[in-house]
């Protein structure tokens, strides 16, 4: 099923539409780092204008069943021949359909769905539905990313994404991410809030929360009467070895946000998940918030396979097994690194992150990865992270292929002093 262009793009030409149409800091970029145009995709591989392969370990967690599935892409063929935009104002079968299945496998009392196309989306439906419900606080937490919508942009804790937009939502609080007791104190004085959190922080770095965090944030939550939003859009549907990175003894969360692999890594489609209290808004007036594209056939048509798919072949414990293997790759992969390089390796399921001790040795990292054409991800709130967020299509000979590269690339790595020293 390897889709071919009809015309291979030429790189300097492509390189000249970033520079005329979307900007010379995107062009500039993509000459530093050498970069190739992608041009098709299948399973774990990306082929590039000249016919390489690499492996695929980036996408920001959106790959996890892979390039183009064959179960959804023919979801989408027979969708798309059919009827792949609605009216949005008679009945969608594809969209109950959808909703019934993703409900299904939330965590329980997420009973209501409204479903968008972007992650920031999902943030911003949140965010209404709790002022709705009145919460006008929002108790968000350090090294935390929501998006870059305004709202969104309001509880992400990057001063260089937040800056430029000031004003941005008012009564917005941090806390210090795995610290029960700055939480306890947010939420003993002031309004009601909501208090918006990852699982496991993916930009933030692959930052893990401390062994009973999460249900102590249920709980303070549960005794002040806060909204409880739990922002998956990264960690679930399989990607951390479960379904969700909220563990379910923790107690169900208030509001949770899907997204990035939802659509099969073929479509965007994003999706909150909310109890029927917390949903009120909505059920009393359901165009109180809407979007033109919200529940559009072919995105639903999309989770549907996917959702199918992730069951039969049980992605969660897939993801489970193979990033043990991956995380102990990377781990001795990392002792081939020059001393005082890297920090740390940490990870959870098929989202690894490796600390460098500086922006320069993780942006080393990079090149040499892509060098071995290997795609890694960079993380958006944490400069000195690069992540590695493979899919579960990986075979024997792709952990071969990505073993190689993880030592060619710490190995690689070249010490230098710091700027200032060097001044």
């Amino acid at each position: 099923m390897t889709a071919q262009p009809a015309e291979t793009p030429d790189r300097g030409r492509v390189l000249a539409g970033y520079r005329a149409h979307l900007g010379d800091g995107a062009a500039r970029l993509a000459e530093a780092l050498e970069l190739p145009v992608e041009v098709s995709g299948e399973g774990a591989y990306v082929l590039d204008e000249a016919g390489n392969r690499y492996l695929q370990c980036g996408g920001y967690g959106v790959f996890i069943l892979g390039h183009r599935p064959p179960e959804v892409v023919a979801a989408l063929h027979a969708q798309l021949d059919r009827h792949p935009i609605g009216t949005r104002t008679l009945l969608s079968a594809e969209l109950a359909a959808a909703a019934a299945q993703l409900a299904e496998l939330a965590p329980a009392g997420l009973e209501r769905v409204y479903f968008g196309c972007t992650g920031a989306e999902a943030v911003e439906t949140a965010l209404k539905l709790a002022r709705a419900g009145g919460r006008r606080r929002v108790i968000a937490t350090g090294g935390g990313f929501h998006g870059k919508t305004l709202g969104a942009l309001s509880a992400t804790d990057r001063m260089s994404f937040r800056q430029p937009f000031k004003p941005l939502l008012p009564d917005v609080d941090r806390v210090p991410f795995g610290d029960l007791g700055a939480l306890a104190a947010q939420l003993s004085g002031g309004t009601p809030a909501a208090v918006l959190l990852e699982p496991v922080q993916g930009e933030g770095g692959v930052r893990l929360p401390p062994e009973g965090y999460l249900a102590g944030v249920r709980r303070l939550c549960t005794e002040h009467g806060a909204l409880l939003i739990v922002d998956e859009i990264q960690t679930g549907l399989g990607r951390l070895g479960s379904w969700w990175g909220w563990p379910a003894e923790a107690g169900s969360p208030d509001l949770m946000l899907v997204g990035k692999a939802l659509g099969g890594g073929c479509v965007p489609v994003s999706a909150v998940l909310a109890t029927p209290e917390a949903f009120r808004a909505l059920d009393r007036n359901p165009r109180v918030h809407s979007s033109t594209f919200s529940g559009y056939p072919l995105g639903m048509a999309a989770v549907s396979a996917t959702l199918r798919l992730m069951r039969e072949t049980d992605v969660p414990a897939r993801a489970a097994v193979l990033g043990d293997r991956v995380l102990r790759l990377v781990t001795e992969a990392a002792g081939l690194a020059p001393e005082g390089t890297v920090r740390e390796v940490r990870g959870r399921g098929l989202l690894l992150g490796v600390e460098f001790s500086r922006g320069e040795y993780a942006g080393q990292f990079t090149h040499g990865l892509l060098a071995e054409r290997v795609v890694p991800t960079s993380s958006l709130g944490a400069d000195t992270v690069v992540r590695l967020t493979p899919p579960v299509v990986l075979t024997e000979t792709d952990l071969g292929w990505l073993d190689r590269a993880l030592r060619s690339a710490f190995a690689g790595l070249t010490v230098t002093a710091p700027a200032t020293a060097r001044a």
